[in-house]
């Protein structure tokens, strides 16, 4: 199998590629549902206590609601459960285990579940926080897996480096779930329910008041 066709159809490097509607499919199945009675359905308890606190992390309030306010967490939850393979599900969880092993030991902790919005962005911003020459290697480590789980063959990853990809992952997702999400569509984003005329060459400050476009 072609070495991109098969990164492409598994989805494991730094990103997935799905179709528009089912990402807004999913995004809307979260809609009305809180975060107090949430229950994942891919995650444990814990892990799902963790995933609300690093999407807020990532994109915490400001003037604008912060990620897990719009159901962000539970849409990477019911994405994961519901769109991604089993190879991909296993990786997520592979990933997830070796950045969680890395926070609780570096703050000391024993278990996920006590592990502080503060501890959690020091060592995501620590995993983040690598040079060019090392996102590279680590991507070519990600290929390197990727493609031996699309052979059948034995895979295996370094734990800083499944921690980067983690990180990498999740910040994606969070991006891509926020965009996706209603309130930020229609109140954050530049948005258009029924497309007008066309302007071929008009100024996207004065279009969009410099906004990026809702899906």
């Amino acid at each position: 199998m072609d070495r991109r066709k098969a990164l492409k159809n598994m989805g494991l490097a730094l990103g997935y590629t799905v179709a528009t509607p089912t990402l807004i499919g999913i995004m809307q199945s979260c809609q009305g549902e809180t975060n107090y009675d949430w229950t994942p359905d891919f995650f444990s308890k814990d892990q799902g206590s963790v995933l609300t606190k690093l999407v807020d992390i990532i994109l915490p309030k400001t003037d604008t609601p912060s990620a897990s306010e719009v159901q962000v967490n539970l849409f990477i939850d019911r994405f994961t459960n519901e769109v991604m393979t089993k190879d991909q599900q296993d990786y997520v969880k592979l990933t997830m285990n070796r950045f969680l092993e890395k926070a609780t030991k570096s703050a000391g902790k024993e278990k996920i579940a006590d592990l502080s919005s503060e501890e959690l962005e020091k060592t995501l911003a620590a995993t983040l926080k690598v040079s060019k020459e090392v996102q590279k290697t680590n991507e070519k480590s990600v290929e390197d897996y990727t493609m031996a789980i699309t052979d059948g063959k034995e895979a295996l990853i370094d734990d800083e480096v499944a921690s980067h990809a983690f990180a990498m992952n999740l910040r994606g997702m969070t991006i891509m779930g926020y965009k996706t999400s209603e309130h930020v569509g229609e109140n954050v984003l530049a948005y258009d329910p029924i497309p007008g005329k066309y302007i071929g060459c008009g100024d996207a400050q004065e279009l969009t008041g410099g906004k990026a476009w809702s899906l």
